[in-house]
């Protein structure tokens, strides 16, 4: 295999300063690497706050959560999500006993079809999760328009799509929290890691809580003597605030995430240079090809949408033949998979049933090069023409 989905992102650099840090600390959990890590993200995105987690999908669970608990969502009240996402977008509204409602993708940026999320609102929605795909940013700006004055939350999973940009402004930072990944296969990586990032004070506070324990040492210290005073009969150390979570991360992974973070903006940039290569070599295929653009793209992967199923199957095998992986587009509609095949209806999601059998994705990353790509276009070419 000469083109994997990703390849090893943890430089020998990294190695040896993270092998420095073991030398010379005692504190491996949660400490004062992993609050300069928040920092220095909360910076390079835009947001006030930054809560470094162990995957972007506890970030994803953390934020539904600190949500419920501020804006008193109850039992069956309803959360719009997509039908083509990563699972763990879906499931912490499960997981958090809210309802989730489904609507169809759309084709041109690949998040949800607008129109349907306006129709699905009801009275009982409390929350639109919109998820950036594969690195497009999804038209956040469209949607806080369809929720208007409405006490309706708007949260975003960035977690593919780190760095994508909506009007000049990095995706995450138009709701009231917006998650990251740092898994081994994305834009950066602590391994395995996520953020959630929030402008909202008391989301940044409860989510800080929720996040170990519900502990209120875990807190600023400018926030203890208070807290202290309010609850004189409770020993502090042990004092807890809400329900909680154990969801921390390691100083390892901060020190790691520090080191990726300086290098982001250029890893971002190799991957849209390939993604801006890659569309012209799909224009060429009008016939056999949709092609997804955005001027904000911080690209994920390479992906592709095919109009005829069976050109899909031959294409696919010819790269697999000639060393290149590939993967569904993230689950497909992820209405099929079986721990949600009950929510499916025949017909009622034709734009996720679209891609959950005409599309696939290849690799994106800084590895891929020149000598790549043109391998990539000489197989279109035999191929497709």
């Amino acid at each position: 295999m000469f083109w994997r989905l990703q390849e090893n992102v943890i430089s020998a650099s990294d190695l040896e300063a993270l092998v420095d840090f073991i030398k010379h600390t005692t504190r491996f959990t949660q400490f004062t690497k992993v609050k300069e890590f928040e920092r220095a993200f909360a910076e390079w995105q835009g947001s006030r706050y930054a809560v470094f987690v162990n995957s972007g999908s506890s970030a994803n669970l953390l934020l539904v959560n600190t949500l419920k608990e501020l804006q008193g969502w109850q039992p069956a009240d309803e959360i719009i999500v997509p039908a083509v996402t990563w699972p763990t977008t879906v499931t912490p509204v499960m997981q958090c006993g809210l309802t989730p409602v489904f609507v169809d993708a759309n084709v041109t940026d690949l998040g949800m079809d607008y129109s349907e999320v306006e129709r699905k609102i009801s009275p009982r929605t409390r929350g639109i999760f919109v998820a950036h795909v594969i690195g497009f940013p999804a038209d956040v700006c469209r949607l806080k328009s369809i929720i208007g004055d409405r006490e309706i939350a708007l949260m975003e999973d960035a977690c593919e799509s780190q760095g994508a940009r909506l009007r000049d402004r990095k995706v995450g930072s138009f709701g009231a929290g917006g998650t990251f990944s740092f898994y081994w296969g994305h834009h950066m990586t602590s391994v395995e890691g996520g953020m959630l990032c929030t402008d909202d004070e008391d989301v940044y506070k409860t989510s800080v809580l929720k996040r170990s324990h519900g502990l209120a040492r875990e807190l600023p210290s400018e926030y203890h003597a208070d807290l202290a005073r309010r609850y004189p009969d409770i020993d502090f150390t042990f004092l807890f605030l809400s329900d909680g979570l154990n969801i921390r991360n390691t100083e390892f992974g901060a020190v790691l995430g520090l080191r990726q973070l300086n290098r982001l903006d250029d890893y971002i940039a190799t991957r849209n240079a390939n993604y801006a290569r890659f569309v012209t070599a799909c224009d060429r295929y009008p016939d056999d090809l949709l092609v997804v653009r955005s001027p904000g793209v911080s690209s994920f992967v390479l992906p592709f949408l095919f109009k005829n199923v069976d050109r899909k199957h031959a294409f696919q095998r010819a790269i697999t033949a000639a060393g290149i992986e590939s993967r569904p587009l993230i689950s497909g509609n992820l209405l099929r998979q079986p721990f949600l095949r009950h929510y499916y209806r025949a017909g009622e999601f034709p734009n996720a049933d679209f891609l959950h059998e005409h599309a696939f994705y290849i690799g994106n990353n800084q590895f891929v090069d020149a000598e790549r790509m043109a391998v990539l276009e000489q197989l279109m070419v035999e191929t497709l023409s």
